[in-house]
């Protein structure tokens, strides 16, 4: 009981600190795929290298807790549950909103430095930009069609 207590008080002072702040001001932007504000935040991490979204994803999920129970981040992941909200007690992480998740993380654009990269080959850091929003535009609109195409079919 003491463990799940603090690890409860752990979740609200992630929730409370900047990134969580952030990861709350765009969860409004992602809520049509399911996404809660940590996937946001770790989406928002993968700008500079797409394989941080999974230590994002550990770390706010504390996935190396210490104690004998702990599992691996699949499983933790796997049995995360909302704590309040309309949601309670539902899972944070399915099936469904993961497939859309991954689409996501694999569509939207690639890291910073490929970003650098394209604005100083080209001359042009407009096409940088374009390629920052094209690619996020893309990967949104796959993820959410694919998350609310599956939400009709499994209902």
């Amino acid at each position: 009981k003491i463990f799940e207590l603090e690890k409860q008080k752990q979740s609200e002072l992630q929730e409370k600190s900047y990134i969580g702040q952030l990861g709350k001001a765009i969860q409004p932007i992602m809520a049509p795929m399911d996404f809660d504000w940590k996937m946001s935040v770790s989406i928002i991490a993968g700008v500079a290298a797409k394989e941080i979204v999974v230590g994002t994803l550990g770390v706010l999920y504390q996935a190396n807790d210490s104690d004998e129970q702990s599992t691996g981040l699949v499983n933790k992941l796997q049995s995360q549950k909302h704590i309040k909200g309309a949601k309670k007690g539902q899972k944070v992480i399915y099936p469904l909103n993961a497939l859309a998740y991954m689409l996501f993380i694999l569509i939207y654009f690639p890291c910073i430095g490929t970003i650098a990269a394209i604005g100083k080959e080209s001359g042009n850091w407009k096409w940088a930009a374009f390629e920052i929003l094209f690619t996020t535009v893309v990967a949104w609109i796959v993820s959410f069609s694919v998350y609310q195409i599956g939400s009709l079919l499994i209902l």
